[in-house]
């Protein structure tokens, strides 16, 4: 392994080169202003605002939004409507109580509040919002209102 230069710094307490560590460089740990490393609480927070994946599908009668929450329990979970046609989901995921014995190697499970917020289109049913959870997958239907089909009516014509 002496070969692999380490071009990075001493970073590793091994010298074994792992290229699926999740350690990143930090070019500007050697400045005096903040880096998102200078906090880590804010990182961890943020970290778990921005890993709560969601997908948003359009069908022909609803929307169809997925979330992965795993490890939540849906009591944990909030779906909430705003201002007629905003849909947020929102939560939190809370720490592990560390205990002093443990020795902890690596920590990449994100903790701390969550909250994604949507801007629906116009033709949703916003009183017939549904939510379920499941094996760790929250999904959100919004149904969309029925369109009208165009009437077409006979003029007579005087004359």
């Amino acid at each position: 392994m002496a070969m692999i230069p380490n071009f990075f710094g001493n970073r590793r307490s091994s010298s074994i080169f792992d290229p699926f560590s999740m350690d990143l460089w930090d070019p500007f740990k050697d400045f005096d202003f903040p880096t998102p490393t200078s906090f880590p609480q804010l990182s961890r927070e943020n970290s778990a605002f921005v890993s709560t994946r969601v997908d948003w599908k359009e069908t022909p009668n609803a929307h169809v939004f997925k979330a992965d929450l795993p490890g939540l329990k849906k009591e944990e979970v909030k779906v909430e409507i705003e201002d007629e046609r905003v849909l947020q989901i929102s939560g939190e995921r809370h720490v592990e109580k560390e205990e002093k014995k443990d020795t902890w190697h690596r920590v990449e499970r994100s903790s701390g509040k969550f909250s994604r917020r949507f801007r629906l289109p116009e033709d949703v049913k916003m009183e017939d919002v549904k939510a379920s959870m499941e094996n760790g997958v929250l999904t959100v239907t919004v149904p969309k209102l029925e369109k009208k089909k165009a009437e077409t009516r006979s003029v007579e014509i005087s004359g």
